[in-house]
């Protein structure tokens, strides 16, 4: 059996190659969106035109952005999303949520600090990690039955 997992949320950290390196070998195709902040903010006006007011720059992004997330998503068997320290991830909150609207196995990953204020979210996933190697723990045991050594 594989797993496409999909890797959403905080891009600011190499949480994500913790992930894929640690699952190495274990048959999971990985998926995330664009973590080029600069490419995933612009691409719309990159791509469809400039605008001039901020909102809808802003707006040509967001949609451009979701179509990759929106398919990813809705293709992942798994669905990981990373709440980091540094800022507020809404686009993460808003993935977490579509996520479970589609019935999606949903792993987050997040702070302790953060417990309280992803209550919501943590209530729809199937495990809250605080750190990568777990995420990769939990992945290795759905596909082998292994428990850490």
């Amino acid at each position: 059996m594989g797993l496409n997992v999909y890797l959403s949320g905080e891009i600011h950290t190499d949480w994500r190659d913790q992930i894929t390196s640690g699952a190495a070998g274990l048959g999971i195709t990985f998926n995330a969106p664009v973590t080029d902040h600069g490419a995933s903010d612009d691409c719309g006006v990159a791509i469809l035109g400039p605008e001039e007011n901020k909102f809808w720059h802003d707006n040509k992004g967001a949609n451009m952005n979701a179509i990759r997330t929106r398919k990813g998503i809705a293709d992942a068997d798994v669905v990981v999303v990373r709440f980091g320290d540094k800022y507020k991830q809404w686009n993460a909150a808003f993935d977490a949520g579509y996520a479970a609207a589609l019935g999606k196995s949903l792993i987050i990953l997040q702070p302790p600090e953060h417990d309280h204020a992803l209550k919501e979210v943590d209530a729809a996933a199937l495990a809250v990690a605080r750190k990568p190697e777990q995420v990769v723990q939990i992945l290795r045991y759905v596909l082998t039955s292994e428990l850490p050594s």
